[in-house]
This record gives structure tokens, C-alpha cells and sequence, in this order.
């Protein structure tokens, strides 16, 4: 008696143990995703999904967290049936090993529950696909063109475009994380509706931004669309996150969420500072045809 006593304290302090090591990481993740920190970009250190700004990231967080309540789970119970099964049936405990093969039971219940896990999980999921995937009437519109190795920033319906490239200068980031600044950033207007069409002129980019929850291909000859509605106004900044050649990771993405009337004002000022004439080409063209 005093032997099994034994054997069952030190298993009970071995599974003890093994589950402080799995909990006390997640704990850690929870109190570090839930830290006042900017969230416009990471931090040092920092643990967990970047901070929501979206609807969309609201739900990619929320998930996030039920799937790993589900993994949780499913580690400690199968944690815990081993422990059990390595006390129970060793070979001092269990000396006549049982002769069943087969029960019935425990064949329905071990096919059932992969598959009820599976649909608690799909069900979620697909929501959260069609919330990305099905674009709702846009009220701001932005192509984003991924070049070797910057940004190009169109606004078709202001008709203006512009570059943005990487501050590199440190000295010119006043304050704003390095690697992450641009010199002329994006700007949309908080609580709208912004489409993100989203092509590439040589190779393959991808336009990501993590407190909206968006990351999509930008691909030479396709258009591709996705959309975020920026909930909180700030400073937020992504990145290129698809590997394009030997500056990958010197094209980042600032993006600007203001008021309303700040971006009214902000697109007027936009017109003249980057106002091009579209015709100016063709006409130079047909000049220098007459000339000759």
C-alpha cells in the first residue's frame, strides 16, 4: 500500500510539473498580448497577435484563442491518460497483461471525438474566411503595387499615385521604428471601409498588415482584393511579407488612420503634391511623331 502511495505521489508531481511547464507559457502569452504597448507595430519582446484595429483582426485574435483553449485541452487530457496508462499497466503493477483486442466503445468514442473537435473547429473557421474573403461596399479605394523592392500607392477614384519608400536614414525617423518608416505613407479615413486591390510589377509581394488582419499576394499580371476597416485611429505598419529578392526586408508599408476631415484635407493636399498628368506620355509621343 505504502509502494502505490508512493508511485501515485510522484506521478501526481510529474504531471504537476508538466503542467506548470505547458500553462505557465500560456499565461506568460496572455499577459504579454494584453500589454498597453503601441499598436501600430511589435514591440521587444512582445508575445501573442499583434493588437486589433479591425473587425477582421478582432475575430483572427478571438480565434486564435479558442483554438488554443481546444489544443490546451486535448495536451493536458492525453498528458494525463499517459501518466495514467505508464502507472496503471507497467509491468510491477500489471503483470498479467489483459488479452482484449478490440471494444467497441472506445473504437466509437476514439472516431467520434476527432471529429467533433474537427467541427468545432471548421465551423468558427469558416466564418472567419468568409468575413476576409467576401468584400463589402468599399467607401475608400487603394491599389498597392509591389516594385523591386518599395511601394506604389494609387487612389484611382482621387486619381493621384505615389512612391513610398524605406527611411534609411535614422536621423529622418523622428521617433517612428526603424525599418518599418516610409517616407510618404498611406492614408485612409478610420471607420470606412477601405478596398486594397493589390498587383506587383516584376515579382511576387504581399501586402500585409497585422492589426488589420490582412496579408494577400501581390502578383505580376493579377489583381488581387481585400479590405480592412480601421476601427482605432493611429500610426500602423506592415510589410512585404513574401520573400521578393536581396531588399525583401526593406519595403515596409506605413499606413495613417485619421479622421474624416483630416483625410479630406490630407487628399486635397495629396492632389497637388502628387497630381501627374496621365496624358502627358502619349502627348510628348505624338509630339515627337510630328517632329520627325
Amino acid at each position: 500500500m505504502r509502494t502505490d502511495n508512493g508511485a501515485r505521489g510522484a506521478m501526481r508531481k510529474i504531471l504537476g510539473a508538466l503542467a506548470a511547464i505547458l500553462i505557465l507559457p500560456l499565461m506568460a502569452s496572455a499577459a504579454f498580448t494584453s500589454a498597453a504597448w503601441a499598436i501600430g507595430f511589435p514591440e521587444p519582446w512582445q508575445m501573442g497577435l499583434s493588437q486589433s484595429a479591425s473587425p477582421v483582426m478582432d475575430d483572427i485574435r478571438w480565434f486564435h484563442n479558442y483554438v488554443l483553449i481546444i489544443i490546451t485541452v486535448i495536451t493536458l487530457f492525453v498528458m494525463a491518460l499517459l501518466g495514467w496508462v505508464m502507472w496503471r499497466y507497467n509491468a510491477k503493477a500489471n503483470p498479467v497483461p489483459s488479452k482484449t483486442t478490440h471494444h467497441t466503445g472506445l473504437e466509437v468514442v476514439w472516431t467520434l471525438a476527432p471529429v467533433l473537435i474537427l467541427l468545432a473547429i471548421a465551423v468558427p473557421s469558416f466564418k472567419l474566411l468568409f468575413l476576409q474573403l467576401d468584400l463589402p461596399a468599399a467607401e475608400v479605394t487603394v491599389k498597392a503595387t509591389g516594385k523591386q523592392w518599395f511601394w506604389s500607392f494609387t487612389y484611382p477614384d482621387q486619381k493621384f499615385e505615389f512612391d513610398s519608400l524605406m527611411v534609411r536614414d535614422e536621423k529622418d525617423l523622428k521617433g517612428r521604428p526603424r525599418l518599418l518608416a516610409a517616407d510618404n505613407a498611406l492614408v485612409v479615413p478610420v471607420n470606412k471601409v477601405v478596398r486594397v486591390q493589390v498587383t506587383a510589377a516584376d515579382v511576387i509581394h504581399a501586402f500585409a498588415m497585422p492589426a488589420f488582419g490582412v496579408k494577400i499576394d501581390a502578383i505580376p499580371g493579377r489583381l488581387n482584393e481585400t479590405w480592412f476597416k480601421a476601427t482605432k485611429e493611429g500610426v500602423y505598419y506592415g510589410q512585404c511579407s513574401e520573400l521578393c529578392g536581396k531588399d525583401h526586408a526593406f519595403m515596409p508599408i506605413e499606413l495613417h488612420v485619421v479622421s474624416e476631415q483630416a483625410y479630406n484635407a490630407w487628399i486635397e493636399e495629396a492632389k497637388k503634391k502628387y497630381a501627374t498628368d496621365t496624358t502627358a506620355p502619349a502627348n510628348q509621343l505624338a509630339a515627337a511623331t510630328n517632329a520627325q
